[in-house]
């Protein structure tokens, strides 16, 4: 397979992944620890890998949220549950989320362990340095119900796909904001409201933003990307998809294959019955 076969099939295994950051029963879990609902929750329960990291580690490993919005919540996050605390409720609200979405029936069938197999086999293809996010994860534990591996495995992938993913960005001169207003001109992205909300950029930050790469050539004036703006956008995905193809190139063309061919129907069904709230996403 081509490098851009290997992103197309992580891209599209990727909600199994993501539903974990809009799931009530995830949230419900980390409240449950004695999180803050909210962005304390989120930011607790995707950093908690690292351990008692400070805001100035969290805005650097997520990158496009607003340093003020990442300090408000950590390290305050710590004192309500610990690192420990905070993934063990993460994975309680994944067990039941996917029971929920999936189904019992589908989580026991010999497809699903099958994913994790191979999910799990592609993941022993990553490395370690340079990704920082993908590393704490790598560190963890595995667990041991198969619809479990199969969210860790997707889990290690999704990091070590990000991590790379902002070497990309930063080679191509994007700022963590520049890169979130570029990405929602794509209309594959976040809506632009809710990326502004959920990142805790201002309308000032964002228009000052949009403003610049307007001066870059990148956008046009009417915030759509522009032809420069557009090639800058493949380049860092194609970038992104170069170094994120080492657990493809692991797993092999079949195994990557069949990972794809079990895996849509899980997310199809996961998405049919709810998995990601409307209007969040643009629909291009």
């Amino acid at each position: 397979m081509e490098p851009r076969d290997h992103g197309r099939i992580a891209r599209s295994l990727e909600p199994l992944h993501a539903l974990g950051y809009f799931s009530p029963d995830v949230e419900e879990a980390l409240v449950g620890a004695g999180l803050r609902k909210g962005r304390t929750a989120y930011f607790a329960s995707r950093a908690a890998a690292m351990g008692r990291v400070g805001a100035g580690v969290v805005t650097a490993t997520f990158y496009n949220f607003h340093p003020g919005l990442v300090a408000k919540c950590v390290p305050a996050a710590w004192e309500q549950a610990t690192p420990e605390e905070a993934l063990a409720a993460r994975l309680r609200g994944i067990d039941k989320s996917y029971r929920r979405l999936l189904g019992d029936d589908v989580l026991a069938s010999p497809e699903v362990a099958e994913a994790a197999a191979l999910a799990r086999r592609a993941s022993e293809g990553c490395t370690a340095p340079g990704r920082p996010l993908y590393a704490a994860h790598a560190d963890l534990p595995w667990p041991e119900e198969p619809h479990l591996v199969l969210f860790h495995a997707l889990t290690l992938l999704r990091e070590h796909r990000g991590d790379g993913h902002l070497a990309a960005l930063l080679a191509a001169g994007l700022s963590g904001l520049e890169a979130l207003v570029t990405h929602c001109a794509t209309g594959k992205g976040f809506v632009p409201a809710v990326a502004q909300l959920t990142r805790g950029w201002s309308d000032e930050e964002w228009a000052a933003a949009t403003a610049g790469l307007v001066e870059r050539g990148l956008l046009t004036p009417e915030g759509g990307l522009t032809d420069a703006g557009r090639d800058l956008r493949r380049h860092v995905e194609a970038e992104t998809d170069r170094m994120a193809a080492a657990p493809w190139v692991h797993l092999g063309d079949e195994g990557a294959l069949r990972l794809a061919e079990l895996g849509q129907p899980l997310v199809a069904r996961a998405l049919a019955n709810g998995a990601f709230p409307d209007g969040v996403f643009a629909s291009a």
